[in-house]
């Protein structure tokens, strides 16, 4: 009777089968996590390239449309702040647009300012007998990045995408 017992669990042990299904177990979640990170991983670089395109974009609008008149302004509201903010987060000038990313909502997220660069090496061109210095407009956006894993509940760390452009200012 004790033999026969040790052959059932010897061939018991010795059986391969269910194998496969006990590996694919284990597996599974670590696969899983890492396609889903990499995912993600996409997502936030798409998301940060589209913001920073709309940074750059924004800057060159501004650039063009500000006066040369060097003015220091932080934090601009003005009629030319509005519309390059629209543009940055729609791409249209009066705000109509689709965003460029979803739950971009509100333009107070963008600062848009204006310095006077009083550095010598940057005068020439119409800015050569300039004293006040060249006006340099700055667009800078930020925003919480909707991470896959937050939505999930995996993680509760807010991750934000940044951007920032200067342009000097070209004249309106």
């Amino acid at each position: 009777m004790i033999g026969r017992r040790a052959s059932v669990a010897s061939r018991a042990l010795a059986c391969r089968r269910g194998s496969a299904a006990v590996e694919m177990a284990l597996v599974t979640p670590i696969f899983l996590v890492l396609a889903c990170g990499a995912v993600d991983l996409g997502n936030y670089f798409l998301s940060e390239h589209a913001m920073l395109k709309g940074v750059r974009d924004g800057a060159r609008y501004a650039s063009r449309r500000y006066p040369v008149n060097c003015a220091a302004v932080t934090n601009d509201t003005s009629a030319v702040a509005v519309a390059t903010q629209n543009l940055v987060r729609t791409n249209t000038v009066d705000g109509t647009g689709n965003v460029r990313l979803n739950g971009w909502t509100s333009n107070s997220t963008i600062v848009v300012s204006v310095a006077c660069n009083t550095d010598t090496t940057y005068r020439g061109g119409i800015y050569t007998a300039s004293s006040a210095g060249v006006p340099v407009v700055s667009v800078t956006a930020t925003l919480p990045y909707p991470s896959l894993f937050k939505a999930f509940g995996i993680t509760k760390t807010t991750i934000n995408l940044n951007a920032t452009a200067q342009a000097a200012v070209v004249g309106a």
